[in-house]
C-alpha cells in the first residue's frame, strides 16, 4: 500500500511560481511512474505531467514550458514546479502512482494509476 501526501499549494497572484511535493510512503518502489493531476470545480480531473523512474517525462500541452516535474528516488519525492502561473491553472493538485509502464509513452490523462494523494489547493487570481 502506497501512501502519498501533497503539500506546497497556496494562493498566488498570475506569474507567480508555486512548488508542490509529493512525499511517498517509506518502502515505494522507485520503479514505479509518478504523475501531477488536477481538477478545478465543475471540470473534469486533467492529467498535468508524468514521470518515470530514469526522468523520462511527459506534460500535457496547456502547461509546457510553464511547469516541470522531478522526483527525488532516494527521498520518494515527487515534485511539481510551477512558474507563470495562470487563474486557469487554479485547481486542486493531485499526485498518483502507478505500473512502471507505460509512463511517458502515452497521453498523462490515458494512463492508469493505482494510489493518489488528497490533494493540495492551488489558487491563482488575476
Amino acid at each position: 500500500q502506497v501512501q502519498l501526501m501533497e503539500s506546497g499549494g497556496g494562493s498566488v497572484q498570475a506569474g507567480g511560481s508555486l512548488r508542490l511535493s509529493c512525499a511517498a510512503s517509506e518502502y515505494t518502489d522507485s520503479r514505479l511512474c509518478m504523475a501531477w493531476f488536477r481538477q478545478a470545480p465543475g471540470k473534469e480531473r486533467e492529467g498535468v505531467a508524468s514521470i518515470n523512474s530514469v526522468g523520462d517525462t511527459r506534460y500535457t500541452d496547456s502547461i509546457k514550458g510553464r511547469f516541470a516535474i522531478s522526483r527525488d528516488n532516494a527521498k520518494n519525492t515527487l515534485y511539481l514546479e510551477m512558474n507563470n502561473l495562470k487563474p486557469e491553472d487554479t485547481a486542486m493538485y493531485y499526485c498518483a502512482v502507478g505500473p512502471l509502464s507505460p509512463c511517458v509513452s502515452l497521453p498523462v490523462a490515458r494512463l492508469r494509476f493505482d494510489y493518489w494523494g488528497r490533494g493540495t489547493q492551488v489558487t491563482v487570481s488575476s
